[in-house]
């Protein structure tokens, strides 16, 4: 059995003045996106300029739409108690799936602003994500959150506040394979010529598939709950549409010519 870290949520204070290490995860995904972004615009006729407005329209959507589809999907009491807590983004509590939706609108008015196809630029995007996911998870472990399920495996370590039970490291896992593994898969499928659609499709279906397997590890939201069978989860239930979308997407794809266009540089 493992113990957990004793790291402090926040990074850095002065004064009243304080970074949470949950905030700098955000930070660290949007810099490795931007970079990696610029390294690949010319393939779909963006500017390295472009790329930061692009950032900017998508952290938007990230935010808004992640606290947003957290307060809706998770929250609802919580926000109707006090509304302002919606604005306590510091302290945790945001949703891949409604990050999503957010991302996905504004890529829909920056693809319509740049008149790019839309699955062009989501197949654009869809590997410079991961990173970002992957970063979000290690700050949901460092403030707390996310606990696993009891578990005998050695590297189960005691969740604080939930007793001396060793627990499954679960936002670690979905580090790991939403962050490193998808980044790996995508990277590389996106390095050579390919059928439009295709790593939006897998995107969606890698990420609802890993995110699916890892809810049997981690604990539902105590203020949820299981939603049927014992095991199935609000978290499952949200990413069915993401692995039914992405296999669709990919299954398509297979019809479209392949765009010689992207591939190295």
């Amino acid at each position: 059995m493992l113990s957990y870290p004793d790291i402090d949520p926040v990074a850095i204070s002065l004064g009243p003045f304080q970074v949470h290490w949950y905030g700098l995860m955000y930070v660290v995904g949007f810099v490795a996106a931007w970079w990696l972004g610029r390294r690949r615009a010319s393939r779909i006729g963006l500017s390295r300029d472009d790329i930061g407005d692009l950032l900017f329209y998508a952290a938007l959507g990230v935010v808004l739409g992640g606290r947003l589809g957290y307060a809706l999907f998770y929250g609802l009491d919580q926000w109707l108690a006090n509304p302002l807590w919606i604005v306590r983004v510091w302290d945790g509590g945001m949703s891949f799936h409604g990050g999503l939706l957010g991302v996905l609108v504004a890529a829909w008015w920056f693809a319509r602003k740049k008149q790019l196809a839309f699955l062009t630029l989501t197949d654009f995007v869809a590997p410079l994500v991961p990173i970002g996911l992957g970063a979000g998870r290690i700050g949901n472990f460092i403030n707390r959150e996310l606990p696993g399920r009891v578990t005998e495996m050695p590297w189960g370590m005691p969740f604080p506040g939930l007793g001396p039970e060793p627990r499954h490291p679960s936002s670690l896992y979905e580090a790991l394979l939403e962050g490193a593994v998808l980044f790996v898969v995508l990277w590389f499928v996106t390095a050579t010529p390919r059928r439009r659609g295709l790593a939006s499709g897998l995107f969606l279906a890698l990420y609802g598939a890993f995110r699916f397997l890892v809810e049997f590890y981690r604990l539902p939201d105590a203020h949820i709950g299981y939603l049927a069978f014992g095991w199935f989860t609000m978290g499952m239930l949200l990413t069915l549409p993401m692995i039914a979308g992405g296999l669709a997407l990919i299954a398509w794809s297979r019809c479209q010519p392949v765009d010689a266009r992207i591939g190295t540089p």
